[in-house]
């Protein structure tokens, strides 16, 4: 899209657009004019609507599901916090093993999902993400003992990601970390917590159940294309 082109209904993502070498957009309407932008300008789109709006529109112009986000929210006072010996939290760490860990644990998103985007470009989407909240000091290392078992991630007032090591999942330790981890978020003076899950991962679902979050909203993704991912 050239400078100065209208996109009245369209926002630019460049986070996005550097991982897939073509324009990438957000939708703010499914209105059927907005839905005509699609079509004038070459890119892949996103839109998030409820799970009961009419989506005939959205497939009449080429968009396609791709999932389903369940959207929790945690009260400061609900917090249910776990302890499990040897866990602790970390700001200091080692970028490098943090971003080891992503590679192994994000193959399950919304991009990996989306059949026009390649895995070795949804897997750079996600490393990417990483590495910003990183630079960012948006990151906190969860740490056996010496060892870093994973990290989680977080901006404001949201859970953004949570990842662990294989040898260190189906341990009971995810609990402890989270758990630790959204008090540290909390103490910026927040009233609450709130995260987004795909309704397929049913693990983190029932994990953060467990910390007391609560179902307050759903939202289901479409994606389209208009051009080609290279």
């Amino acid at each position: 899209m050239k400078k100065g082109d209208n996109m009245t209904h369209l926002r630019e993502t460049p986070w996005d657009k550097r991982n897939f070498n073509i324009n990438t957009y957000e939708m703010l309407t499914t209105d059927e004019e907005a839905l005509k932008e699609t079509e004038q300008h070459e890119g892949h789109y996103t839109i998030k609507i409820s799970p009961l709006e009419n989506t005939k529109p959205l497939l009449d112009h080429g968009f396609y599901y791709v999932d389903t986000l369940i959207e929790p929210v945690c009260k400061k006072d609900n917090l249910t916090l776990f302890h499990e010996d040897h866990t602790s939290l970390s700001t200091n760490y080692n970028p490098d093993e943090i971003l080891e860990i992503a590679e192994e644990v994000f193959t399950h998103g919304r991009f990996h999902r989306d059949f026009n985007i390649p895995d070795s470009m949804a897997d750079t989407r996600y490393m990417n993400w990483v590495n910003d909240l990183i630079e960012s000091g948006k990151i906190i290392a969860l740490n056996y003992d010496n060892d870093t078992a994973g990290f989680y991630g977080f901006e404001s007032d949201k859970v953004l990601l949570l990842g662990m090591r294989e040898e260190y999942r189906s341990r009971g330790l995810a609990k402890a970390f989270t758990s630790m981890a959204c008090k540290e978020q909390l103490k910026s003076g927040y009233d609450e917590l709130y995260t987004s899950i795909s309704a397929a991962n049913v693990a983190s679902l029932n994990l953060f159940y467990a910390l007391g979050f609560r179902l307050k909203n759903t939202v289901d993704v479409y994606h389209k294309l208009n051009g080609e991912v290279t």
